[in-house]
């Protein structure tokens, strides 16, 4: 309001300079007007004097004479006071256009001013809600904390309990022939109760973390969305290569887990795996060096969530890597373990040959979409070509792989599987567990949207589930965990 009535005083101050100014040259006007009127009258009195000798009196004559400029003067002054009654019609429509045009300007001065104070008022709310979810976010990760710490206490007193329930065991089949105690009776059901007793409560703990888990990438999703909309970022429309709308799959029934061999080392070495190094107390994501069980030490990326540590075997994030590469190179690996790389896949089976693991596959869209999917799987050595045969456990993506089948590692250079005359990674490009030339690659061509010729896209990074669409895919990430994660499920 201070600002329009600033402009209002200066629109009137203008309007009051004009006025001023053009009354002072209407002034101007007169005076000159007056001056030529009264210019020849001296001259004409003198002609009118010496021509007239007899006739009349100097004085009748000088009469005459200044009725004669007055008429003159009379007339230029009617004149000029119809020019001025002109000039005054005009400046007053002038004027009444001027102060429409400043009661339009006010009008639109006050609605803008509405519309300023909505935005901020609900920039303010965007804001307040944003630190309320990251505060409801760094409780929950306090309390997933908290939570991991009990189960690790629980597992160890279950481990111990376990021992004793084996010594106990081995008593009661001594004792098979020869007649128990009352007391050890009552020992040993009272032991075994209360083994039952800490496997409840461990298994109700694992599915509170889990929920809570859920709950933090609800949250974090949120807070995404949110510094999304007070930043003014423009995401690329791509709606025929986006994850939203898309009808998850239900989850597949967990398959029954074998030798759930947690990999255990001494602290006086590399670990053998990232899991163990997160068990030994290691909880920043970085590159770290392991080594295998009859393997050398190599550098790897761990990256610590869900409460433990995954051992990444492939990551893309922006195509700054070409993964069209040979065989060796896909073997042996290649890239920065910090940005885009694949570790090689004499490594990972390396890894993978201590026990069983899981393998699960990270997908984020053009829209900032992300998706996930988890396999058993069982990966084979350099005789078999690696050779991976996959079984869904869960996810939130529709399953675009085999299952139950021998997936043979192909590459541009070592294709064993020619299929109909049909060399699939010369033509898709990238080393990759190919089937049939299935319509899914996570190591092919980084393909931005604005490539939207079908070549370029086969050609791509994309998910391809059987009955469904290309998902062109802004980033992917393969990781491995061993089974003993899901051992309590």
């Amino acid at each position: 309001h201070t600002a329009k009535k600033t402009v209002s005083r200066k629109s009137l101050c203008i309007l009051n300079n004009q006025r001023v100014s053009s009354g002072a040259e209407n002034m101007k006007i007169i005076l000159v007007f007056l001056f030529i009127a009264l210019l020849p009258f001296p001259a004409r009195a003198e002609k009118d004097f010496s021509s007239f000798d007899s006739a009349a009196s100097p004085e009748t004559k000088s009469r005459f004479a200044m009725l004669d400029d007055v008429r003159i003067l009379a007339n230029g002054l009617l004149q000029l006071g119809h020019g001025l009654k002109d000039f005054v019609h005009k400046t007053k429509g002038q004027m009444n256009d001027i102060f429409q045009k400043l009661y339009i300007f006010d009008r639109s001065f006050y609605e803008l001013s509405l519309q300023t104070s909505e935005i901020k008022e609900e920039e303010e709310q965007l804001r307040q809600t944003t630190a309320r979810l990251q505060i409801n976010n760094e409780e929950i990760k306090n309390l997933s904390q908290e939570m991991n710490s009990k189960i690790e206490d629980l597992i160890q007193n279950k481990i111990q309990l376990q021992e004793k329930v084996w010594g106990l065991e081995d008593k009661v089949t001594k004792l098979a022939i020869i007649q128990p105690s009352m007391q050890e009776t009552k020992e040993i059901s009272s032991l075994k109760a209360f083994v039952e007793e800490q496997d409840n409560h461990i298994k109700q703990l694992l599915k509170i973390v889990e929920d809570q888990h859920v709950q933090l990438d609800r949250q974090h999703n949120q807070i995404m969305e949110l510094e999304d909309k007070l930043n003014h970022i423009e995401l690329q429309e791509l709606a025929e290569n986006s994850f939203m709308g898309e009808q998850t799959e239900p989850e597949a029934i967990s398959f029954p887990v074998h030798n759930t061999t947690a990999v255990t080392y001494q602290s006086d070495g590399p670990a053998p795996d990232c899991t163990a190094l997160y068990n030994s107390g290691t909880r920043s994501s970085g590159v770290y060096i392991i080594k295998p069980n009859s393997s050398e030490a190599f550098h790897v990326y761990c990256e610590m969530k869900f409460g433990s540590s995954w051992t990444v075997i492939q990551n893309r994030v922006d195509g700054s890597l070409d993964f069209n590469q040979t065989w060796d190179a896909y073997e042996n690996g290649f890239g920065d373990l910090n940005e885009e790389f694949w570790l090689g896949l004499n490594k990972t089976y390396s890894i993978t040959k201590q026990g069983d693991y899981i393998l699960r596959i990270e997908l984020q869209d053009w829209k900032d979409n992300k998706r996930h999917i988890e396999y058993a799987f069982s990966l084979g050595g350099p005789e078999t070509d690696y050779t991976l045969q996959l079984s869904r456990i869960s996810g939130s993506i529709p399953n675009a792989l085999p299952e139950q089948t021998e997936l043979r590692f192909s590459t541009a250079d070592h294709d064993m599987d020619i299929i109909n005359d049909f060399n699939c990674p010369e033509n898709y490009l990238g080393g990759w567990w190919h089937s049939e030339c299935e319509e899914t690659n996570l190591n092919g061509k980084y393909v931005a949207p604005r490539s939207r010729g079908r070549l370029d896209r086969r050609k791509g990074l994309y998910w391809k589930p059987k009955k469904g669409r290309y998902y062109l895919l802004k980033s992917t990430k393969i990781m491995i965990h061993p089974t003993d994660l899901k051992s309590f499920d």
